[in-house]
């Protein structure tokens, strides 16, 4: 099957808002072993997106539409489906009296044009919509299926996972399975080398994406039951592994952080962050990790000579060499105030070099294990924009790699 993504609302092509909803349905698809060849935005016409559908129509099996289904005179999905599917719209009583008693329920009178969000045609059934007052719609009509849904994503995506995801795949006629593997410390175009063979395999196949804490590899497998899908990513994820080692930190929904948070507690060890002129990202990030775990005591974030004054801290203009005897000052001041056995010390440059028209900041960083043989010191440049958060990423995979050298 092919399917076609059509994103509604002038507001999006005007940048009022982001559409994040294409890209979420895009992988959901992806997942399904659904192809998708088109996507399209489109602003609140009629005639426009009469066209639009149309044409998606012609070249694809599935079509799903977000946005537009609102109360509003801009909110005409419904009315260009009818118009496609040439079926007159009508008022759905159960749907009228669920919207009815929405409104007595929060003591507000219904204005009257809601209740075009009661409407229907033949061929459309209702998607239940828990978080709003605009249900979707599932329309079947000469072998193409039209599905529209709501476009705040808070409402797109629940509908999505406990209405529509379930049919489609009793559509698909077969079971299709992902699992995820992430990467550090190799470059998308190096992974694409390596595993050229493994990227050229029709099924399972295995997906690249870049992403802020590294390379992605997304194995996907179909097949007629879940054994056999399960045994082809099983398979594929062995060899992969044996081409990447400890290169692969982690699956599915993990992040560096819960994986750090992991190998502390199995060896009983506890870490503290000293950050200066970094915002405290590093500090926050782990925090988030943490919330039930005691291995972590916290952050010291400074900036400035008197923050730096009331830790004892006495830091000099960066260079390459100041750089890394402050952050490692930082490192042992987080691990003496705290009283922990590991800390890491982070020193960012307030003022940035430019290179060809783009700015990057140096973060220098240190990691204090108290046995000399493993702390490690070291420059990591990116640009500005994301310094703080790729170098909080470097020092969370330096201190990884620390752990894992470290018997349990």
């Amino acid at each position: 099957m092919k399917a076609e993504i059509i994103a509604t609302g002038t507001e999006i092509l005007l940048g009022e808002i982001i559409d994040t909803n294409t890209s979420f349905l895009a992988s959901e698809l992806a997942k399904l072993g659904i192809d998708i060849h088109f996507t399209s935005c489109v602003g609140d016409n009629f005639t426009r997106m009469t066209e639009v559908l149309r044409q998606a129509i012609q070249r694809s099996d599935i079509i799903i539409t977000t946005g537009g289904l609102g109360p509003t005179q801009g909110d005409i999905t419904r009315s260009v489906i009818a118009g496609v599917m040439e079926q007159e719209p009508y008022i759905d009583k159960d749907l009228k009296n669920e919207l009815t008693g929405y409104f007595s329920r929060i003591g507000v009178d219904m204005p009257l044009n809601n209740l075009k969000q009661a409407y229907l045609i033949s061929a459309a059934k209702a998607i239940p919509n828990p978080n709003g007052t605009a249900p979707g719609w599932w329309v079947e009509k000469d072998g193409n299926i039209i599905i529209a849904l709501p476009g705040p994503p808070k409402e797109m995506q629940p509908m999505w996972q406990n209405q529509v995801l379930p049919r489609l795949q009793k559509k698909s006629g077969a079971v299709i399975m992902s699992r995820i593997l992430k990467t550090w410390g190799l470059s998308e175009g190096k992974i694409d080398e390596i595993l050229t063979s493994f990227l050229a395999s029709a099924n399972p196949t295995l997906a690249l994406y870049a992403r802020q804490d590294g390379i992605i590899m997304r194995i996907t497998a179909k097949s007629g039951d879940e054994e056999s899908s399960l045994g082809m990513i099983e398979a594929m994820e062995t060899a992969v592994r044996q081409l990447l080692g400890d290169h692969i930190w982690g699956t599915g929904d993990e992040t560096i952080a819960g994986v750090v948070m992991k190998l502390l507690s199995e060896r009983g060890l506890s870490l503290a962050i000293g950050e200066s002129d970094t915002g405290g990202f590093l500090t926050n990030t782990l925090s988030s990790a943490a919330r039930n775990n005691d291995c972590f005591h916290g952050g010291i974030v400074v900036h400035g000579k008197s923050a730096e004054k009331a830790l004892g801290l006495k830091l000099t203009p960066l260079t390459t060499a100041t750089g890394k005897i402050n952050a490692a000052a930082i490192a042992a001041v987080a691990r003496e105030k705290l009283g922990t056995d590991i800390a890491i010390g982070m020193d960012m440059t307030e003022e940035p070099t430019i290179s060809q028209g783009t700015s990057f900041n140096n973060i220098y960083i240190a990691i204090d294990t108290g046995d000399i043989k493993r702390n490690k010191i070291m420059e990591y440049k990116w640009r500005s924009a994301s310094a703080p958060v790729r170098a909080s990423q470097q020092a969370l995979f330096t201190l990884r790699e620390i752990l894992i050298s470290m018997e349990q």
